[in-house]
């Protein structure tokens, strides 16, 4: 089989995030901490205000990840937290490819990809493994 020729797409930019941003998310993941919603915990917590869950930002990376080669596809994913993302940052979500190689006749795409601040700090960065459809 002929090596596949991928085409980056663009970059997924998300923001500015809003403090309901969190909230719809940790609705919808259960995850009710109170540091990602209220002001008076976070503080408490020594942080000046609620953060997003690092979830949130995985999921906007692995969502422009599938959108460009299929969830059917994913056969890996894995992430690091790197910086914290506060109300009012807008994300952009982008990668490369590492690799592609042939396993048993099907193709598999190896990427680096990685969520990024406005200030140009790294959110998340992430790995994932596709395999893509004949």
């Amino acid at each position: 089989m002929t090596q596949p020729v991928l085409t980056v797409p663009e970059p997924l930019v998300h923001g500015p995030l809003t403090r309901t941003d969190f909230v719809r998310y940790q609705g919808a993941s259960g995850d009710m901490n109170p540091i990602h919603h209220d002001e008076g915990f976070a503080r408490a917590a020594g942080f000046t205000e609620p953060f997003a869950v690092g979830m949130f930002q995985a999921g906007l990376l692995a969502t422009w990840a599938t959108d460009w080669l299929g969830a059917e596809n994913v056969r890996r994913y894995r992430v690091r937290f790197r910086e914290q993302v506060w109300a009012g940052d807008t994300l952009t979500c982008s990668g490369s490819v590492a690799r592609t190689y042939e396993v048993d006749g099907v193709w598999h795409v190896d990427l680096d990809l990685v969520c990024t601040r406005q200030t140009g700090g790294v959110a998340v960065q992430a790995w994932a493994t596709f395999v893509l459809p004949r």
